[in-house]
């Protein structure tokens, strides 16, 4: 088809061809005859971002996505023609703009290799209903193609075959392929002849992929407003290109407190106080680690927010504080909707100042909530985030409380179709006013930025913990995030694994599920393996409905008890492992879970594996999904992996059978790395960390492991107080070599460090600490290859 015309094809129009072009500093404008206008910016070398407007004027550049720290600048731009085409040329990427039409082709700039092509192009469709333009794209899909992220969406890894919808729903006890479920994330990750790029289309109103669902060599995108917007982002590495994303729209404002990654006890709902008070004493009575406890909407008055039921809680400080003194956080849900009640202060006070969201024509967006008939706040005018970030005082400095957990922020509304806010309701978006249809998107995520802000507020110097329910891009800013209401069902372990995988690979690494399911009741058996797999995801909570029964880790027996309790000591042990991933996560925006085909792209084995998975830089996890099995078939990556129970080396590369009864779960260590590890604690800051463990693994080679340390809550961290150790290990037939080079200014409790020595080929007969012999009865030595040693050392050689 030729497009050298505005072409009405199935309704749909289409740019002519480019009269005017002009170039200001990093910003590239293509004009057509029928005045659309292409916007290209070169933002970096590897990140261009493509804007049309088909009335020749662009909308206010505002996004919430986008963060103000993003990475900005190229080492090279250049612009030139031929008879075809406009060229932009950057270190990393050629992009031709057709001179007939706009459509873009983008080749590698080093080996000209094509990298990705519109097939339509832009194209639109007016809206005659609501005004504007319905704005869509269609690219060619290549050969082998494979598509990847898309945020929470409860389906296998690889896209490819599949069309989606992004409008954030409330989705009670969804199932696999369920379709918009509780966040919008736009964005997704291409592979194919071993490179990757990024998409990622920053537009807020309802919008849909196509990853060649309809048309079998066609992936494409669309939304019912707004502008064709997005960031097309290079690899060539899948790991650059979500680190890239993940820059673009915001990392983690701060470390997240080392206890909020501890596990965490939820329920709908713990009440009264002597019941909050029975669950917490059994968790030290049994020994099973935990520091955070759970409060549902029912500690309020009439499930009025930033208040408390006099009947089940009538001193709540005391409470928080007695709980706080045995080692639990106190964590409460706040909701968006505001009771309609004139003796309710907050609602009194939201009304005085206008801060309710409106219909078009003027009444206030009332729905029914759990208090009953609620207005809502407008989280996207910034004095209403102010005003809502305040009500967090009493709560938080005065209480003690110590995170917020924001639910039912999709707008999820109980009594109006489509359960959420009808399309006509008004929003301030900052400064920018639109629809609802243009705010559903974000409003929940913007909930979470003024919940956020509030916590900061009152909780400083400690550093605060949201989490949310409802998202959008750039949300991983200010909040955890889980999974939504889903189902005890085998199925839904395996799709709590998918999910918390696609999160990762969409920007937003501190992200869990409901352990055990949300809705009906687990087994015995099926919550022993959903906590194996939850203790391997960086956001670690239980939580359920309570309609059909207990789901603390004692409720299923002493067995599964025992089991429980010794997963969630493994997670204690790894915390600090977890909190360097986390480290990673904040600095570079390396996620935290990492699908195989994001390990390994270049293994065509791994773009279709779902269940295994890495955790941090180095240990492979792989859930038992089904019912009594006693092992299961998985596929290990590339190199040799040390099984973690009992040391036995697995070479990479194939799918093979692991043993793995109901106390044991697959998992394994890359070789050559170095695990930190804590002692044993019933919570976080409840020991003095006297000694640090890491446990070494073995490898004929080099591998280089790192360790972050710092007050774990607090923010002296950003000042330069912590402590960053590298270690690089080199291993030949009769040595092993260590070297570890410090940074920082933090000063650990610990002296010294427990080296346990994993896959030892030699029995050692010397061991040289900076260029000095010492004995080795000196250093602790033991049968089991475990030596004590200064954590000051620079070199360490262990010899036969």
């Amino acid at each position: 088809m030729i497009l050298n015309t505005e072409l009405e094809y199935k309704g749909n129009l289409f740019p002519s061809k480019i009269i005017a072009y002009k170039k200001n500093l990093n910003v590239l404008s293509f004009t057509t005859e029928n005045g659309v206008v292409l916007e290209v910016t070169v933002r970096r070398d590897s990140v261009l971002r493509f804007r049309y407007t088909t009335t020749g004027i662009f909308e206010n550049d505002f996004s919430y996505a986008i963060t103000k720290y993003a990475s900005r600048g190229y080492n090279h731009l250049e612009v030139t023609e031929d008879e075809n085409n406009y060229i932009i040329t950057t270190a990393k990427l050629i992009c031709h703009i057709s001179k007939l039409d706009l459509r873009s082709s983008i080749y590698d700039a080093k080996d000209k290799s094509l990298i990705c092509e519109d097939e339509l192009g832009f194209h639109w469709e007016e809206s005659y209903e609501f005004g504007g333009d319905v704005v869509k794209m269609s690219k060619t899909s290549h050969a082998g193609e494979s598509y990847y992220g898309l945020g929470d969406k409860p389906v296998d890894n690889n896209l490819k075959g599949k069309r989606f919808e992004n409008w954030v729903t409330d989705s009670y006890a969804y199932g696999r392929e369920t379709d918009p479920i509780y966040k919008a994330i736009p964005f997704y990750t291409a592979l194919h002849n071993k490179k990757s790029y990024g998409i990622f289309f920053d537009n807020t109103f309802r919008s849909f992929f196509d990853f060649c669902s309809e048309r079998r060599n066609i992936t494409s995108f669309w939304a019912h407003g707004g502008e064709m917007n997005y960031y097309f982002i290079y690899g060539p590495e899948m790991s650059d290109v979500v680190a890239n994303y993940t820059d673009l729209t915001g990392k983690p404002h701060e470390m997240p407190a080392l206890w909020t990654l501890g596990y965490h006890q939820c329920k709908w709902s713990y009440y009264p106080e002597s019941n909050v008070k029975e669950i917490t004493a059994k968790f030290r009575e049994l020994e099973i680690p935990c520091d955070a406890i759970y409060l549902d909407i029912d500690y309020m008055e009439g499930f009025r927010c930033f208040t408390w039921s006099k009947e089940y809680f009538p001193d709540p400080k005391r409470m928080v504080k007695e709980l706080a003194d045995d080692g639990f956080k106190t964590i409460v849900i706040i909701d968006p909707g505001i009771k309609i009640d004139m003796d309710y202060s907050v609602f009194r006070e939201g009304l005085e100042k206008d801060y309710f969201c409106k219909r078009a024509d003027g009444p206030y967006m009332k729905g029914k909530v759990w208090p009953g008939e609620c207005y809502f706040p407008d989280y996207t005018n910034p004095e209403v985030r102010e005003w809502w970030s305040n009500l967090f005082q009493e709560l938080v400095e005065d209480i003690g409380v110590k995170g917020v957990w924001n639910d039912m922020n999709e707008p999820a509304v109980m009594d109006v179709p489509g359960k959420t806010f009808p399309n006509d309701v008004r929003h301030d978006y900052d400064g920018n006013p639109c629809s609802h249809r243009k705010a559903h998107n974000v409003y929940g995520m913007q909930m979470a930025r003024a919940t956020y802000q509030g916590l900061k507020k009152f909780s400083y110097p400690k550093r605060p913990f949201v989490i949310t329910r409802a998202a959008y891009s750039g949300t991983q800013r200010y909040t955890s995030s889980w999974t939504g209401d889903n189902v005890a069902t085998w199925d839904h372990l395996t799709i709590a694994n998918l999910q918390a995988q696609r999160m990762c690979m969409s920007g937003f690494s501190f992200i869990g599920s409901d352990i055990g399911g949300f809705a009906e009741q687990p087994n015995g058996e099926l919550y022993a393996r959903w906590i194996q797999l939850g203790v391997f995801h960086p956001f670690c909570r239980t939580h359920s409905s309570g309609d059909h029964g207990d789901q603390e880790p004692w409720a299923f027996g002493t067995t599964i008890t025992d089991v429980v309790r010794k997963f969630i000591e493994i997670r204690y042990q790894l915390l600090p492992y977890l909190y360097t991933a986390f480290w990673r996560y904040a600095e570079e925006g390396i996620p935290i879970l990492k699908s195989l085909v994001l390990y390994d792209q270049h293994d065509p084995q791994t773009h279709y594996r779902n269940d295994e998975f890495i955790f941090g830089e180095k240990i492979l996890a792989c859930p038992i999904t089904a019912p009594n099995q006693k092992g299961r078939r998985m596929y290990f990556p590339l190199g040799k992996w040390y099984n973690f129970w009992n040391d036995e080396l697995v070479k990479g590369g194939s799918e093979q059978w692991v043993d793995a009864d109901l106390d044991s779960m697959p998992i394994f260590v890359k070789e050559g790395a170095i695990i930190p590890k804590y002692p044993i604690q019933q919570y976080v800051g409840e020991k003095t960390i006297d000694e640090l463990i890491l446990d070494v693994y073995y490898k004929e080679g080099k591998e280089s492991s790192q360790v972050y340390e710092d007050a774990t809550d607090g923010y002296d961290y950003i000042k330069g107080r912590y402590s960053l150790r590298d270690f690089k290990l080199s291993g030949k037939k009769n040595e092993l070599i260590i070297q570890q080079h410090k940074s920082g200014k933090f000063v650990t409790t610990y002296k010294t460090f427990k080296l346990k020595l994993h896959g030892l080929p030699f029995k050692i007969s010397k061991i040289e600490i900076d260029n000095v012999i010492i004995p080795l009865e000196k250093l602790k030595l033991n049968g089991n290859n475990t030596l004590t040693i200064t954590k000051e050392f620079s070199e360490l050689h262990i010899m036969a």
